[in-house]
């Protein structure tokens, strides 16, 4: 396929590809999946070899959140079954912690619900960082807190955070029909907060909300104009007592054609398969990794994961290995330069010709053509589990 060949050269050399040409592997036929599949995964190997980098989640405050955010199961007015708690002591977070690390995470994600952190929760925040780093020096620490006030990013980054996550979700012309209580434009600040704090900022999307290919290739464009260093890729999990809980419009075949279109979009940051993989990939997950060079292990926020065990084997059958605490997960030209997050040049989205993400009123310009709406596959409650252990429980975590 010319496209193919013609992505993979743009991916090789970091060049950002047309939009109609995301378009169009969103676009291509089942026939031509494994085609497209082994296209995006040489660019994948090009810049992260066969590693996979395993990322353990600790849900520090669950539950209770005042915003509406239609996909969240932790959301103003859910009634999903979720477990709710307030903040955990560092003691209780960093134990938590330990069962990723001793599953081969090499990094925690911190994460706790809510619009943004108080200043006293920023404090919570700093000694459980201290707390985790206390038992294990090398672990990355990410937080994910919500939106950031002025100051709060460089407190966390002088505690030993190493990453910030915020992600973008969706579109800026679709973000008002998924959540009113904050704007597109507050996680695009939040996200540039945490870039000019040196921290490394992590940002992605969530797939399957009903959204078009054109939003999704309108939210990777602007994600690579963000120019995070990693970026996860969330399958919808639809809750129980959520609005989008009758969402199922993702078959495995859609999540392969979505990763590989974000892999050619920003070919050498850390693409992660983050929630949602096991409900909508199920057996195809071992091809995801083709893709993606990361993944989180066991369980997610207010869902169950696959065992710790079977992320482990699956990663070795399908030849690939965990990435270690001593390697470097980007490429070399993506080190930072004056702090992490803080480029010189031609990192992802570092294009000047690129001009993604910055159409006033939403980016409806400059997005070529249209694809076929996706059929929505068949609903799989059965795969929906709400978490019932590891933080916040007296029940081992999975890892």
């Amino acid at each position: 396929m010319d496209l193919l060949n013609t992505l993979v050269d743009k991916g090789l050399r970091r060049e950002l590809p047309t939009r109609d040409e995301a378009l169009a592997v969103l676009a291509t036929s089942d026939d031509e999946l494994l085609d497209v599949v082994a296209a995006a995964g040489k660019v994948r190997r090009h810049w992260f070899g066969r590693r996979v980098k395993l990322n353990y989640l600790v849900n520090l405050k669950s539950g209770l959140c005042p915003e509406d955010c239609s996909y969240c199961s932790q959301r103003l007015g859910s009634k999903a079954e979720i477990l709710k708690y307030t903040w955990l002591k560092p003691d209780e977070a960093s134990q938590a912690a330990a069962a990723g690390l001793a599953g081969g995470a090499k990094r925690v994600c911190l994460v706790a619900s809510g619009r943004g952190p108080t200043d006293r929760d920023v404090d919570r925040v700093s000694d459980t960082i201290k707390a985790i780093k206390d038992q294990n020096e090398s672990v990355e620490v990410c937080a994910c807190l919500g939106l950031l006030s002025d100051g709060q990013a460089e407190r966390l980054r002088e505690a030993g955070a190493d990453a910030y996550n915020h992600n973008l979700n969706t579109s800026e012309g679709t973000y008002g029909d998924i959540t009113t209580t904050h704007t597109y434009a507050d996680r695009v600040d939040t996200v540039q907060k945490a870039h000019a704090a040196g921290l490394s900022a992590c940002s992605g999307l969530i797939a399957g909300m009903g959204e078009s290919d054109e939003d999704l290739v309108e939210v990777v464009y602007a994600l690579r104009e963000l120019d995070p260093d990693s970026v996860p890729v969330n399958f919808l999990i639809p809750f129980e007592g959520t609005p989008l809980a009758k969402e199922w419009n993702l078959s495995p075949q859609r999540c392969l054609r979505i990763l590989a279109m974000v892999r050619f979009v920003c070919p050498d940051v850390e693409v992660r398969i983050a929630g949602g993989r096991e409900v909508h990939l199920r057996t195809m997950q071992p091809l995801a990794l083709h893709l993606a060079n990361s993944i989180f292990l066991g369980d997610y926020l207010t869902s169950e994961g696959q065992a710790g065990k079977a992320d482990l084997e699956m990663i070795a059958d399908a030849g690939f290995e965990v990435e270690g605490a001593g390697e470097v997960t980007l490429p070399e030209h993506r080190a930072p330069v004056g702090g992490c997050g803080s480029r010189e040049s031609a990192g992802c989205g570092s294009h000047a010709e690129a001009g993604c993400g910055s159409h006033e009123g939403g980016g409806g310009g400059g997005v070529c053509g249209s694809a076929a709406a996706p059929q929505a596959s068949e609903a799989r409650t059965d795969l929906v589990a709400v978490r019932r252990r590891g933080a916040g429980t007296d029940l081992a975590p999975n890892a």
